[in-house]
């Protein structure tokens, strides 16, 4: 099953009415009275890029969060968002960040400084523009050990995880179908070009026989071996059949590839480039526009596929 990068999944959930932990010798209900928001997207990337928005006052959360994505996930630009909410009367409230405030009074005073300097005058920011930007007010941490929310939170990830595959997976269903047709049609192509390599069999007959008769035309004082070595270079430049077959082999392995259940993206990516070097070489080689003409529609699919390619998990 070919899964491709891009994926998307949201999940909204609340913790059990009977999420509790025990501390010494009671039970409290920590768990319950929140509900959360997941919000997980990823994109195509050479290897995992884990980028999280989660409350930093769960201790351990993020940690614990990375690991589990890192073993669902092979590959991707992956985005992670969760929302917590208390529903009870009981409001977290929330506190300005003075470090991050400071740091943006900082830089408009900078700003003001530098307009003044300029001969430019600039409104004054209010303070709910001050409050809104990034990192100035924040969700107040809970007194409370959030142990029980923690877990119940991680224990709701699976299903996140699950509806996440499920998209890639059918993201992946049509890269694969696009994938192999692109295959099939370089595999058509290969075959018409060994076609046109044998149609222009006798035209490359002639023009070694006169390439021949240059070359002997011109040895007066050099060595027999060095007119085979020409000879032969002569005869190479002409033969595509080395490009013929190892094409064939990479149709067969990038067949392969798509077979597999596991991660192929780099792989394929790599088969990509070798498919290139042969067709360049087959139109370097190609001497009839027929061969040329095969060799340069060769060139655009294996561009397309690779195209695709790049979102192959």
């Amino acid at each position: 099953m070919t899964l491709s990068m891009t994926g998307f999944a949201a999940r909204r959930s609340q913790a059990a009415a009977q999420g509790a932990v025990q501390d010494e010798g009671s039970v409290q209900d920590i768990a319950s009275g929140w509900s959360w928001a997941w919000d997980i997207r990823a994109v195509n990337g050479k290897g995992l890029d884990l980028r999280l928005r989660v409350p930093d006052w769960i201790e351990g959360l993020e940690p614990a969060l990375r690991a589990e994505l890192g073993r669902a996930i092979a590959r991707g630009n992956v985005s992670l968002s969760l929302k917590l909410t208390r529903e009870t009367g009981e409001a977290t409230g929330l506190r300005v960040n003075r470090a991050a405030l400071t740091g943006i009074l900082s830089a408009l005073a900078e700003v003001e400084a530098q307009a003044m300097a300029a001969g430019v005058t600039l409104r004054q920011a209010g303070q709910a523009e001050v409050l809104g930007f990034r990192g100035v007010l924040e969700q107040a941490a809970p007194e409370e050990d959030m142990t029980a929310l923690r877990a119940a939170i991680l224990a709701d990830l699976p299903p996140l995880l699950a509806d996440f595959a499920t998209s890639r997976a059918a993201e992946g269903a049509a890269l694969h179908a696009v994938i192999a047709a692109q295959i099939d049609r370089v595999a058509a192509l290969t075959e018409a070009a060994a076609q046109a390599a044998g149609a222009r069999r006798d035209h490359a007959a002639q023009a070694l026989r006169e390439a021949l008769a240059r070359v002997l035309d011109n040895t007066d004082g050099v060595e027999p071996s060095r007119v085979a070595q020409e000879l032969a270079l002569i005869a190479v430049k002409s033969d595509i059949t080395e490009e013929l077959d190892r094409l064939r082999a990479h149709i067969a392995a990038a067949r392969g590839l798509l077979a597999d259940t596991a991660p192929v993206g780099r792989r394929f990516d790599f088969l990509m480039q070798e498919f290139m070097r042969e067709a360049n070489t087959l139109c370097s080689k190609a001497q009839s526009s027929d061969l040329t003409r095969l060799g340069l529609d060769l060139k655009t699919v294996i561009d397309q596929m690779r195209e695709q390619v790049q979102n192959v998990e």
